[in-house]
């Protein structure tokens, strides 16, 4: 039984890029209907254009908002959320309620500081989550039960594939699914540079690069084989594979990848902790 089942409310506070990708993911996947939706923001120009493409209920009232929910999806920069939540008015609004925060590095332990008596959730997606591709961590904190924490890997799932993970991994989550879109980015773009120096025009460069990446990820997501195994499925003794993973490897680039998903995650650590 879903925790929304009847009249029940989610409500968004912050109708953001991020925000708006997961609304638009819910309601596309039938979780939820328009009526069960409700979302805050200060800009009143961008609810009004919110609520006219989705059909939902809005407001620049959060307290509003929070009070008419049965669950809370905050997506308020890390910066904003102390300011949003941290109010006795607020505190008594999510009393009792599931609270899922987005922002990252704003811990469990910093939620239930601001909202003791609300079952909290940390959640971390991504942006290809804005195309229905993302992927979402999420971490539930004391007293979440398992009803909670089944809904909000559900609504995650609406916009793309979603896992529960300790707390304890979220800074390397992090580095890997939050900023890892952009490291991708450059794999396609460096991919798509060899390309065109060697007489490739670059729109097709980058479109083949980035279908190819695609495709690679789908065929280890789909069958489950490790990646050395399909990349050894490819290399061909004494053939061109070979011979520009060896140049690749001369360069570092398994060492540079590796030790930027390290530094992402020194650095998240400290996000939010300001």
């Amino acid at each position: 039984m879903s925790i929304l089942e009847g009249n029940k409310t989610l409500t968004l506070i912050g109708a953001g890029t991020m925000g708006e990708a997961i609304l638009r993911g819910i309601l596309r996947a039938g979780k939820l209907g328009p009526s069960q939706v409700f979302a805050s923001d200060l800009r009143a120009d961008a609810l009004v254009d919110l609520g006219k493409r989705h059909s939902i209920r809005t407001t620049t009232d959060n307290l509003e908002a929070a009070r008419a929910a049965t669950v809370v999806l905050v997506c308020v920069k890390p910066h904003q959320v102390g300011a949003v939540l941290n109010t006795d008015a607020m505190r008594e609004a999510l009393s009792g309620k599931v609270v899922i925060s987005i922002a990252a590095g704003v811990r469990l332990q910093q939620l239930a500081h601001w909202l003791p008596a609300s079952a909290l959730i940390r959640a971390m997606p991504n942006t290809p989550a804005l195309i229905g591709e993302g992927m979402t961590a999420l971490s539930r904190g004391k007293g979440t039960n398992d009803a909670a924490m089944a809904f909000a890997l559900d609504l995650f799932g609406s916009v793309g594939r979603s896992a529960e993970i300790d707390e304890a991994q979220m800074d390397v989550v992090t580095a890997l699914s939050g900023s890892g879109p952009a490291f991708a980015f450059l794999v396609i773009e460096s991919l798509a540079d060899g390309a065109v120096k060697m007489g490739l025009r670059r729109e097709l460069a980058i479109s083949m690069a980035a279908q190819m990446l695609q495709g690679s990820a789908r065929m280890v997501l789909q069958t489950g084989v490790h990646p050395a195994v399909l990349k050894d499925q490819v290399t061909t003794p004494g053939g061109c594979t070979i011979a520009g993973l060896s140049k690749m490897e001369e360069g570092g680039v398994r060492h540079a990848l590796a030790s930027g998903v390290e530094e992402a995650a020194r650095a998240a650590s400290k996000l939010g902790q300001g």
